[in-house]
């Protein structure tokens, strides 16, 4: 009753059970596993059960013979594995065929070795296509079995060729190749552990970074004797910068339409860029700051240091608007054409604050970063109005509350998105005052407006009017 051929059948039932008439999302996981855990134990009671009869023939005991080779050995179990593509498969197969009687200890070893190597398959096609960060991991995963088998294969000849010990020449069962599959690989990781920042290293070597993280070489520490230079090259670096957050944000806006995957995925590799550019920027700009600068380069100093924060921010909501549509995607819930007007009004109104705001900097524009405060001003009574509408959608039971969630997420982030787009412009209007109060900035605009920003509020608020859109528009 213990073996697992007994109790199988009983698992598979309630498994089907499980997973057929009960509503719980965790209880039918439970039933997938346990119908998983049947369906294994019956292949490899059928496997075995159907490779007995090889035992019997010679022809198959001279097969086993020419994987006493270890280095063969170790490529038939990496090939075969590399073709399945399972390495938990493989090490079915193996034993499997360790129920013949003919399959030894010493022939078990470098086959096992050789799955290892086989395994890494897997995670290298699924990384085509995918960020780098995701194609190195599955570069270390193939270079972590592939030194831990040359360690390995290295010490098990020496000992076969001149130990020669008897338990090697011992028949393997389900159990000793089990044992040899996880010793094997415990000691891969004991080894290797403390050379992970080696195999880092190596996996950087690899696969290189692209040319827009190598700009970030510009900033040269050598140019700290002359800091207007560093400074210079500083602002050189922080406005690519902040290109690449508005095509983050753009490209973003893009899968509302049309959510696809490898759009997404391009999003969240920019949006990774901003993040090397800041790191990167913002270390380089704190150690200038221990220079000797002039007044005027410490103000720029902490004006690009204040503004790196800005841009970086930009792009992470940016990622958060491909979650929210991602989120859609995966749930197969989509807006309503009325509420998909509502965002066409507020994205296009976001976008050119975004615009706005990279121009300004990038052109040191300050007439133009002037138009970003009444532009933020128009976008916050948007986001109010979208989300009257809302409550007064879902008050009519014409909106659901999940996608009323995800409504909400958008609107608020892109507002903030906003937001940083008009401490942006504040920074850039500030400085050129040889100031850097945004509050009192922000503070006056507001409350002591001029008839230039009034002008361009009424500009802006006929430009991206919801007039248009129906008051009972759907969520």
């Amino acid at each position: 009753m213990l073996k697992p051929a007994s109790f199988t059948p009983i698992l598979a039932l309630i498994g089907i059970i499980y997973y057929m008439f009960l509503k719980n999302d965790k209880k039918k996981d439970i039933g997938l596993i346990l119908l998983g855990f049947a369906t294994l134990i019956y292949g490899m009671d059928s496997m075995s059960a159907a490779v007995a009869p090889l035992g019997k023939v010679e022809g198959f005991r001279n097969a086993l013979l020419m994987f006493s080779n270890p280095v063969l050995g170790v490529l038939v179990g990496a090939v075969f594995t590399f073709i399945i593509q399972s390495s938990s498969a493989s090490l079915g197969i193996l034993q499997a065929l360790s129920s013949t009687g003919q399959v030894t200890i010493g022939t078990t070893i470098p086959i096992i070795m050789g799955q290892n190597i086989g395994t890494t398959v897997t995670a290298l096609l699924s990384s085509i296509g995918t960020n780098k960060n995701a194609r190195r991991a599955a570069i270390v995963h193939l270079y972590f079995n592939i030194i831990g088998t040359v360690i390995f294969l290295t010490l098990y000849s020496i000992v076969m060729y001149v130990f020669r010990p008897a338990v090697l020449g011992q028949t393997a069962n389900h159990v000793t190749i089990a044992i040899t599959h996880t010793a094997f690989n415990i000691c891969c990781t004991a080894i290797l552990l403390p050379f992970s920042g080696l195999l880092e290293k190596l996996a950087y070597k690899t696969i290189k970074d692209d040319n827009e993280q190598e700009k970030t070489l510009l900033l040269d520490t050598r140019l700290f004797s002359t800091p207007a230079i560093a400074i210079n090259q500083s602002k050189t670096v922080a406005k690519e910068m902040a290109k690449i957050t508005l095509a983050a944000f753009k490209q973003s806006l893009i899968l509302i339409d049309n959510y696809d995957e490898k759009e997404a995925l391009k999003i969240k590799e920019i949006e990774q860029q901003t993040d090397v550019y800041e790191d990167a920027l913002g270390t380089y700009l704190v150690r200038l700051s221990g220079q000797s600068l002039s007044a005027k380069d410490t103000t720029e100093n902490a004006r690009l240091l204040y503004l790196i924060g800005e841009f970086e921010r930009i792009a992470d909501y940016s990622v958060s608007i491909v979650s929210s549509f991602q989120e859609m995607y995966d749930k197969n819930i989509y807006f309503s054409e009325f509420a998909k007007e509502e965002l066409n009004v507020i994205t296009a109104a976001v976008e050119e604050a975004v615009e706005i705001a990279v121009e300004s900097f990038i052109k040191n524009d300050i007439p133009l970063a002037t138009k970003l405060e009444p532009l933020e001003e128009v976008i916050d009574n948007l986001k109010s109005e979208m989300k009257k509408r809302h409550i007064t959608r879902l008050q009519r039971n014409e909106c659901t509350i999940e996608l009323g969630f995800i409504f909400n997420d958008l609107i608020t982030v892109l507002e903030r998105i906003a937001d940083h787009c008009s401490n942006i412009a504040g920074c850039i209007i500030e400085i050129s005052h040889d100031r850097m109060d945004m509050h009192e900035y922000l503070y006056r605009v507001k409350h002591e407006p001029n008839q230039q920003f009034i002008n361009q509020f009424n500009e802006y608020s006929e430009k991206y009017s919801m007039n248009e859109v129906a008051a009972n528009s759907e969520g």
